[in-house]
């Protein structure tokens, strides 16, 4: 059966209307093309650069040199000799009705990998004293750390004790200044130190510094009311103001605790095995 005329007339529309749509551009069907204009390159000065001033060139260019000059110029020498005096604490307080003074110093002398290291503490009160003093070689075995060995003097006691002593010093994680060193000294005697402290910059010029310590004995010490073990701890907190670096009052509190037979050495004698005090003081150092 043939499809009549109006049939194949329609069919005809049909194929050339498709074939005149395909024909057709298709980014153009039913749309008009615009194109974007590439952006313009600007040869005027931004605002930055209108404020911007070039230094002037250098007046007094570098002239070769040799290595030890510029060393010399830049203060570089690794094996050049420096110094310093710390009085890390030279304070006051008052301990049953006397006046009393506690110093806490140190002095070096030497290069970044060797020095002579002196340290003293003590405390005087109503005339007595009695301390420690200490002189060792100092040498740099890390980054943060070093390590020390010399000798330890006792005096102001009953009788004063001498020690071989071996340590180490230096910066532990979180900024924590540490010492530790352990002693050998007459009739097989034993003895240790620990110290801790730490620096908090509450300001550029306030500064509070917790500190504690502890001192163990490896035997009893009856002339010195030192009993073997833990002999005594101090813990002490302390805010100084920097008007320099070298030079800072400060005040605090420190509290002090004997133990074991150090405390029942104190009990016997009518001694406090634990005392808490304010102290004022003063920082310097050169």
């Amino acid at each position: 059966m043939n499809p009549g005329p109006p049939v194949s007339c329609a069919l005809i529309l049909i194929l050339r209307a498709a074939t005149a749509c395909s024909a057709e551009d298709p980014t153009h069907a039913g749309h008009e093309e615009h194109e974007i204009p590439a952006p313009q390159a600007s040869s005027e000065p931004t605002q930055s650069e209108r404020r911007h001033v070039a230094p002037d060139p250098p007046q007094h260019p570098m002239h070769d040199m040799s290595n030890q000059r510029m060393v010399e110029l830049m203060q570089m020498d690794d094996n050049a000799p420096f110094s310093r005096l710390l009085l890390d604490e030279l304070e006051w307080h008052e301990k049953n009705g006397h006046d009393a003074v506690h110093w806490d110093a140190q002095a070096w002398y030497g290069t970044d990998y060797n020095k002579a290291w002196f340290r003293s503490e003590g405390n005087q009160i109503a005339g007595d004293y009695q301390g420690l003093a200490e002189l060792y070689w100092d040498r740099i075995i890390g980054r943060w750390w070093h390590a020390q060995a010399g000798v330890r003097h006792d005096f102001g006691q009953e009788q004063s004790r001498d020690w071989l002593g071996l340590g180490v010093q230096g910066l532990a994680p979180h900024w924590l200044e540490v010492e530790a060193t352990v002693y050998f000294g007459e009739e097989g005697r034993t003895a240790a130190r620990f110290s801790g402290e730490y620096e908090l910059f509450i300001t550029q010029k306030l500064v509070l510094q917790p500190k504690i310590e502890f001192d163990l004995y490896g035997n009893d010490d009856a002339p010195n009311a030192i009993g073997s073990g833990l002999a005594d701890s101090e813990i002490g907190l302390r805010l100084r103001y920097e008007f320099r670096r070298e030079l800072a009052p400060y005040v605090g509190v420190v509290w002090t605790r004997s133990y074991g037979g150090t405390a029942d050495f104190a009990r016997a004698a009518g001694k406090d095995v634990d005392e808490l005090r304010f102290v004022a003081g003063l920082r310097v150092w050169f």
